[in-house]
């Protein structure tokens, strides 16, 4: 009687355990189900992601926007050759050939006329037979308008070589900066209907996706 009893006892307590199992496993499904639904499988999967991208990332020959404008600064319109863009060397040279010109011409004009001024200013008779002394009557307001006008532009094409010298540099990195970047046709952006299929909704809801291609 006795060891019915603990046979009986024992055969409850496997049955009771065996639900509980049961009841655990029933509670667990649903939890791994939602964690699984609400994460994509670009989140569950992001770290072999990431490094794969970065595998191919470091296997590209990237265009250095530092190697162009160094390029650029060293002689200008390399960095322009180094991108490719050999259309714009001629351009930065006629216009450093243009400056130049003129930075002759004005700083001639510049030298006759101080020049001319200096003798007319110091009463230097002597040395009257300048060619600017003779040309504007030794006349001292008009050898002074002279000067100051062609030191302007003196300084004025200075000031323009070096913007051009810059801007050359400037180009330069900006052309190396988008030399990888995709201005083709296929960049596009659209909306499309989509269904959504969610474990949780039984029946498959309808809205709208925004993608964008390039």
């Amino acid at each position: 009687m006795l060891n019915h009893q603990i046979f009986e006892y024992k055969l409850l307590k496997f049955n009771i355990l065996r639900k509980l199992q049961q009841f655990r496993k029933f509670i667990y499904f649903p939890i791994i189900m939602f964690v699984f639904g609400i994460l994509s499988p670009q989140q569950i999967f992001s770290q072999e992601t990431t490094t794969v991208v970065a595998i191919k990332y470091d296997s590209i020959n990237y265009h250095s926007a530092k190697k162009a404008s160094l390029y650029s600064a060293v002689l200008p319109g390399l960095g322009q050759a180094y991108n490719k863009k050999y259309w714009k060397i001629p351009i930065i040279y006629a216009g450093f050939g243009t400056l130049i010109y003129f930075i002759g011409v004005n700083g001639g004009e510049y030298r006759n006329f101080k020049d001319a001024y200096n003798i007319v200013a110091a009463g230097d008779s002597a040395n009257y037979d300048n060619e600017y002394v003779e040309k504007y009557d030794a006349n001292l307001d008009q050898l002074r308008e002279g000067r100051n006008y062609y030191r302007r532009n003196l300084e004025l094409n200075y000031i323009l070589t070096g913007l051009l010298y810059i801007l050359n540099i400037v180009d330069a990195s900006v052309d190396a900066n988008l030399y990888d970047f995709d201005v083709s046709d296929d960049i596009s952006l659209r909306l499309e209907p989509v269904r959504n299929h969610n474990i949780f909704y039984p029946k498959p809801s309808v809205g709208i996706t925004l993608r964008y291609r390039f």
